[in-house]
This record gives C-alpha cells, structure tokens and sequence, in this order.
C-alpha cells in the first residue's frame, strides 16, 4: 500500500553513499521508506540494515552470501525477499514499486542496473560515475526514453547542479555558462615528496584527509583519477565539451565546485565534507530537507586556497583529460584499466607509481573506436581488463 512516502531503492546500500543514504531517510521517515536494498556481498552488514529498514527486496551480487542472508531472513522471521545476481539488481531498479533508485555501487558492476531504473523511468540519483564514463551516449538515451529523471549525487556534480540557472534539464548545455570548475582535495599526498611516492602503501592511500569513503574511491582520489572520470561524467551530465571543464586543487573541501558564467560572474556552492548534503538534496529536489550534516562556520573555517593540479604527480589526470578528449572508447579503456590497476595495488601485486603506467599503457595498446551498442562497450571493457592484468602480471 502507498502510504504517500516516496519508495527508495538503494543499490550499494552496505558502502559509504548507500549508508549516508540510509541515514537522511531514518532522518526523514514521513517522506521516505526502504523498498530495496542491494550490495555485493557484505551479506551480513546488509542484513543489519534489513532490521533496521524493513524493505520489501534485498539483492546480493554473490549468490553464495545470499544463500546465507536469506537463511538469516527466515531465521529472524523478517518478510523480506532475497534475490541474487546482477539480475536481482537491476530487477529492484526497475521494478514497478519503487519510485527513486540512488546508484551507489562502485566500478562497472553498477552499470546495467542504472540503465535498467533510468529506463523505467525512475528519479535517478547518480552516485555511480561509470554509468557515464563507460556509456555516456546509451545511458543518457536511456534518461531520455524512459523520462527519467537523472539528479548527480557526487558532490562536485551537485554543487553543479545547484549553481545552474533556470533549472537543470539532463545532458543540456547552458548557454549562460562559460566553464565548470570542479574541486579537488588532492587527497593524502598533495605536498609529499615525489621520490617517496614510489613507496606509498595500500593503507596511505586509502587514508583520505577530508572524506570517509570506500577503499577503491579513496584510491582514486590520492591519484586524481576520481576527479578525471568526474570531468568525463560533468561532460555527459552539463552537455559540455572538455576543453571548458577545469579541476582546481582545493584542499580544504569547503568548496565543491563552481559554475562560471558568460558575464563573469562565478557561483560556487560551500559546505562542509559530508556526502549526506548532496543525497538530501537528490531525495528532496527541488524542496531541502534535514541532512544531519554539521553546519558550515564560516568564521570559524580555515583560508580557502585553490591551485592548479600538478600533472607529473598526477598522471593519471592527465590520462583521464586526454580520454575526454578522445572520446568514444577511450574513457571504457581507462576506466577499466584504472579498476583493474587500482585492485593490483591494492592486493600488494602493483606499486602506486605503476598504476598510471598501467592504465596508459593499456590506452595505447587498445586505441580509441566508436562503440556502437551497450554489449560493445562491455566487451571493449573485458578486453581492456585483460591488458592490464597481462601487463601487471608481466605479459
């Protein structure tokens, strides 16, 4: 029965986004309930948040740790269904129920279930960059067929979106905007020595100064490749070209991005580092609601500094921006390059400094084409995929 709450899936419920998530929704339970819930297989955080939630689905990725919820479930006597496998995820995303889907799962695995709720015609909040950086051209044709509604979740992308005039239409270009500017941290080793960064541990890069997030985005922030796929993901979602979209260091994360307009003018939206601010302001858009996030005291803040990014120390945002440029497949080829590389490093089988070699490497081998359907781009992922494990295990 519809209570008149708005029903809320969230893929990736058991990482950071999808927990912040679950925290704005406790905080407003008159306007939203839990339908479904999804991970990959933290089976037993997930079921943690079924007691908490009561949704109606959960989804596990790995069938053998949803054998091992739904036995929990019927053990507690919770009236919850368990499905399993990328089906069951994109099965929630779809399903005629659920009314808003927040896209948290991280890497390529997030991919099909998005263009599934983006299909049905769901609010769609957009945690999950890959969506756009591996398919930018299906996914927004599948915004626009199935009259979804896309709403950026990253916080650069939501500062964006709430600095943009006269309403945001997705994949448009405004053309009062001259540049986008998106912020970056420049994560743990922004003022370490370059010759020491060849002897960075998994634990040091995954130790982020500003943010709480997950192991592999953590990665990607210490080398900026995290703010080179948003560039790619801000083209797709403000129809701008590369060329007109910058990243500035910022490390104070008090600003996260800015918009500058045809006239000169620049508006930029502050707050402090918490991720619940963005994902209330998807939930309740175009209204605002609680997001239990610490108010910014700005005469208690630190100085705002910007600076240019220092490409030799971070490559691998060069290697994004040269993607961008490119088009077609390069951003598939980088971006799996990127996650198998990333993966490496982080089971100690590849140092930090080899990852952008990886990654660069794999672009050459592999070039750039025009992917022509969805199976296409995956199949160009697989293939990037394997070059990079070749090349890591010294193929």
């Amino acid at each position: 029965m519809n209570d008149g709450r708005l029903r809320v899936t969230v893929l990736g419920s058991t990482g950071s986004i999808g927990e912040s998530t679950l925290d704005v929704i406790a905080r407003n339970p008159e306007r939203y309930r839990v339908f479904a819930l999804g991970c990959g297989s933290r089976w037993r955080e997930l079921l943690a948040q079924c007691r908490a939630h009561c949704p109606r689905v959960a989804v596990v990725v790995d069938r053998a740790a949803a054998d091992a919820l739904r036995a929990a479930v019927r053990a507690e006597g919770l009236a919850i269904e368990v499905l399993d496998g990328a089906a069951g995820l994109e099965a929630v995303a779809a399903h005629p129920d659920t009314e808003v889907v927040m896209a948290a799962i991280v890497g390529a695995a997030g991919l099909l279930p998005t263009i599934a709720a983006a299909r049905a015609g769901k609010r769609v909040l957009l945690a999950n960059k890959e969506a756009l950086v591996m398919a930018g051209r299906f996914f927004m044709d599948a915004v626009a067929t199935g009259g979804a509604t896309l709403l950026p979740i990253d916080s650069e992308h939501n500062a964006i979106f709430q600095c943009l005039p006269g309403g945001y239409r997705a994949g448009e270009r405004s053309p009062l905007v001259r540049r986008l500017l998106l912020t970056a941290s420049g994560g743990p080793f922004r003022a370490m020595a370059p010759e020491a960064l060849v002897h960075v541990t998994p634990e040091q890069a995954v130790a982020h100064p500003n943010w709480v997030m997950g192991r592999k985005i953590s990665v990607d922030s210490a080398t900026m490749m995290n703010k080179g796929l948003e560039l790619i993901e801000a083209c797709w979602l403000f129809g701008m070209p590369a060329g007109q979209v910058e990243v500035l260091i910022h490390p104070q994360s008090v600003v996260h991005s800015l918009v500058e307009f045809v006239d000169g003018s620049v508006l930029a939206q502050l707050g402090n580092p918490d991720m619940r601010v963005p994902i209330a302001c998807g939930l309740a858009w175009p209204e605002r609601i609680p997001s239990g996030a610490t108010p910014l005291d700005l005469v208690r803040a630190t100085a705002l500094a910007f600076e240019a990014p220092d490409f030799a120390r971070f490559p691998c945002l060069r290697l994004a921006l040269d993607a961008a440029r490119a088009g077609g497949s390069a951003p598939v080829v980088l971006n799996a390059a990127n996650e198998v590389a990333v993966q490496a490093f982080l089971d100690g089988r590849l140092g930090y400094t080899r990852i952008a070699p990886v990654i660069g490497a794999v672009l050459d081998r592999l070039g750039s084409t025009e992917p022509g359907s969805l199976a296409e781009v995956q199949a160009i992922d697989g293939k990037a995929r394997a070059a990079a494990w070749r090349l890591i295990d010294g193929g």
